[in-house]
């Protein structure tokens, strides 16, 4: 036994503690996909499902990932560097005119699109302005630009969603050039980032704003195109980061910006240059999602936001405290670590799967259940989850109504 044994026995402790007492949550493994599955033969319906559009198991997509294997393979065997496909390049075509840009850049993952992203455009003339509730990929890309010997970036933070924060930032950066990191949708606590006054002071001040909208891309907006359309900004974000692990249903990273800003990152993001490239299968059903959306994405969207609506509204006049959010994600606030991990098992036993977000994810104290809505939800599926919420959220005394205020002094 090393030191690293025993660093690793200590750190697993809430680990052991939650499977000991049956109600671990993580790493089930499903025995298909799609938001109705199963593990250990027990059916449920997921949601905590980033399928947002419920397209992923689609006929026509899964036929596409087929084909491609039959002219591509499953893989490629090298980097996009040399070993880039006709697929590819369509694709990204497709992308930036579908989004509005001048030309886009397909990943291996939206994590390293975000993380290349940063890497490839900060340098020690840059100050990279980050919201405090940023997602990892903007904290990882981040902290490691800032390591990099004789080039490190100024980082500074502004408080969550506020313009003002951000401005007091702006004016006290101590480099020339400012780059503001924020999230069109904040995926944990389902709020849309107030991008009409930052938009507004990113122009101001000349800072380069980029946006991570890996949840709001086919889900926000008319046509879908997020959150851009949504608030009628589009034009105004020069650098906007997505992904294909939500609505396009399978996995892969998106960069849109201008020419010339995606090949300086095609040429300098260590993420993107020394990764394997995206496989074609996935490729080709990301394209044939786009496809869908092309073609049907205003049903598309109003079909999920109709859903969310009934879910949405449900859940608050059933008493519970849904934090910031004011989209299809909805955290079902728990506030209490033990009682986030027991809930979760008993609706995983009733047929419903919904993952507890704790610490690390969330401060102590914020532990909630990731209830995400999708397009693919029958509300039949939506009514039996509120009331086995609205029954278990009573015994745990997490909805509002039941939770009794402290003893008067």
């Amino acid at each position: 036994m090393s030191w690293i044994d025993d660093k690793a026995h200590e750190g697993l402790a809430r680990v052991r503690e939650a499977r000991e007492a049956g109600v671990y949550p993580f790493f089930r493994p499903f025995e298909t996909g799609g938001i109705r599955t199963s593990v250990n033969g027990h059916a449920f319906v997921n949601f905590s499902s980033n399928d947002y559009l419920g397209l992923t198991t689609h006929p026509e997509v899964k036929e596409a990932a087929k084909r491609a294997i039959d002219t591509f393979a499953c893989g490629l065997s090298s980097s996009r560097v040399q070993a880039t496909t006709t697929a590819h390049v369509e694709l990204e075509q497709r992308l930036a005119k579908y989004f509005g840009f001048e030309k886009a850049l397909v990943t291996t993952t939206g994590y390293q699109a975000m993380v290349g992203t940063i890497m490839a455009l900060a340098d020690r003339d840059t100050t990279l302005v980050l919201d405090n509730l940023s997602h990892a990929c903007i904290l990882d890309g981040t902290f490691l630009a800032a390591g990099s010997p004789g080039r490190a970036p100024e980082v500074r933070f502004f408080n969550h969603n506020s313009a003002r924060s951000l401005e007091r930032v702006l004016k006290t950066r101590e480099r020339p050039n400012a780059m503001v990191l924020v999230e069109g949708i904040y995926s944990l606590d389902g709020d849309m980032g107030h991008l009409k006054a930052i938009v507004e002071v990113c122009e101001r001040y000349n800072a380069v704003l980029v946006v991570d909208d890996a949840h709001g891309s086919g889900t926000l907006g008319t046509h879908g195109r997020g959150i851009l359309e949504h608030l009628e900004l589009e034009g105004r974000a020069p650098i906007v980061v997505s992904t294909f692990s939500k609505v396009f249903g399978g996995i892969g990273g998106i960069i849109l910006a201008s020419t010339d800003v995606i090949e300086l990152i095609q040429h300098n993001a260590r993420s993107f240059v020394f990764s394997a490239t995206l496989p074609v299968p996935i490729v080709a059903a990301a394209a044939t999602i786009l496809t869908m959306l092309e073609n049907d994405g205003v049903a598309l969207v109003q079909e999920l936001q109709e859903n969310a609506r009934y879910m949405r509204g449900e859940l608050v006049s059933r008493g519970f405290d849904l934090g910031l959010s004011d989209t299809h994600i909805m955290p079902v606030m728990v506030r209490d670590e033990r009682k986030a991990m027991i809930l979760h098992q008993m609706l995983f036993d009733r047929g419903i799967y919904m993952v507890p977000i704790t610490y690390p994810g969330v401060k102590p104290g914020e532990e909630r259940l990731r209830v995400n809505i999708t397009r693919g939800h029958t509300r039949a599926e939506m009514a039996l989850a509120l009331d086995c919420l609205d029954e278990l959220g009573a015994a745990c005394e997490i909805r509002k109504q039941d939770q009794v205020a402290p003893a008067a002094p």
